[in-house]
């Protein structure tokens, strides 16, 4: 990428729901500048990621969240496009709950399925894929996947900033920069990953201006929930059984999360007759197993989190024994994997809308840790960047 100064108009860190909407929406009002995403992850999607293998075409797990909720009106503009375009599809599969001695039940009155329920089409990375599509015009946005933003360095004239890479390496130079996510943000990553500052932390004590001081500790204050998600790739023949159960998507009563550590699972269908199942943890459970990851995860590759394969195995073992006693069904011959999501949902409050934006520090904020409609699901995502969108446009236009 080039590092002369500056780069590009804009710079958003992370391709989720928000980073891409944010494209989307700035697209959406005729903004034409330049706009550069940095994602950590192979491609667009966040936690509506969908997991793919370049060994393995036909599989397609979706092991973020299976779907999506919309819960007031009016909905946010960049959804129209979307069913247009085919990218998005109402939410078919049936949900019921399990309880605590193992019976089924009726679906549970839950934030992350009420109101009017929607999927990525076909696998729920295509949201993303769709809102990226829709930011193409009138000038192309530029995804750079698998990219590592390790520092925030404001410019010596105060009119951008400069990115570091892994090594300390310049990523890129900006004019504007919003973070579409907490981590760069949150004292986690000084603890998963041994980062000696929190970076935003750092790069706010440098320029010492108030609201963005105040900005940072308020999302380094953010407490959130974490999930051990466990992915199985079943056989056509193996499948059978799971095919057959009435439910596409199953919550666990507060009960049935104390007995067998899972907050709910999926059923999705694949290529070729197979199915995958993706087993998410309680919050309890996840809490226990902070430490372990995925050895095929962003932080084991990218950010030099060491995976540890024995600790790794046993959280794979754990649930996968868990969802056979509790559904009755067997994952013999499973392609298993383990995915864990370290701020899968933030506590509330959040961070306060009016510190979304600061403007004479040139960085914004938009993503589910936003304080407000929808937060901390996709939802809030979305409506929290239209919101910096319309706060950014005028900016992004004087500055051109």
């Amino acid at each position: 990428m080039a590092t002369s100064a500056p780069a590009v108009d804009l710079a958003v860190i992370g391709a989720g729901v928000a980073g891409c909407s944010l494209a989307a929406a700035l697209r959406q009002r005729g903004w034409a500048g330049s706009l550069t995403l940095l994602e950590i992850g192979r491609g667009p999607g966040g936690r509506t990621a969908t997991r793919h293998s370049r060994r393995d075409p036909g599989l397609a797990l979706n092991h973020g969240a299976p779907l999506f909720n919309i819960t007031a009106q009016p909905e946010p503009q960049l959804l129209a496009p979307l069913r247009r375009g085919g990218w998005i599809a109402p939410f078919s599969g049936a949900m019921h709950s399990l309880d605590g001695t193992g019976q089924l039940g009726a679906a549970l009155p839950d934030p992350l399925s009420s109101g009017t329920l929607w999927q990525g089409q076909p696998q729920m990375d295509d949201l993303c894929r769709g809102l990226l599509a829709q930011a193409q015009q009138p000038a192309p946005v530029r995804l750079h996947s698998s990219t590592l933003v390790r520092a925030l360095e404001p410019l010596s004239d105060g009119q951008g900033w400069r990115l570091l890479g892994r090594e300390g390496q310049p990523l890129l130079e900006c004019r504007w920069l919003v973070l579409s996510g907490t981590l760069l943000a949150h004292p986690r990553c000084q603890a998963v990953f041994g980062w000696p500052e929190v970076p935003l932390q750092q790069a706010a004590a440098q320029l010492g201006e108030p609201q963005l001081l105040e900005a940072a500790s308020a999302l380094a204050a953010i407490d959130a929930q974490a999930s051990s998600n466990l992915l199985l790739s079943l056989s056509e023949t193996g499948a059978a059984a799971w095919r057959q159960q009435p439910w596409r998507l199953l919550q666990f009563t507060a009960a049935a999360q104390q007995r067998w550590g899972i907050r709910r699972v999926s059923l999705q269908a694949m290529a070729g007759g197979r199915w995958g199942v993706v087993v998410e943890s309680s919050a309890a459970f996840a809490e226990r197993h902070l430490q372990v990851y995925g050895s095929r995860s962003s932080a084991a590759q990218l950010l030099g989190a060491a995976p540890a394969p024995e600790a790794e195995v046993r959280v794979i073992e754990a649930l996968d024994q868990a969802v056979q006693e509790a559904l009755g069904l067997s994952t013999a011959g499973a392609e298993r994997q383990l995915m864990r999501w370290g701020a899968a949902f933030p506590k509330a409050p959040g961070l306060p809308p009016e510190l979304s934006l600061c403007p004479d520090s040139r960085i914004g904020f938009c993503g589910d840790a936003i304080g407000g409609l929808g937060f901390g699901r996709v939802e809030g995502a979305l409506r929290s960047a239209e919101a910096l969108a319309e706060q950014l446009l005028p900016l992004l236009q004087a500055s051109a």
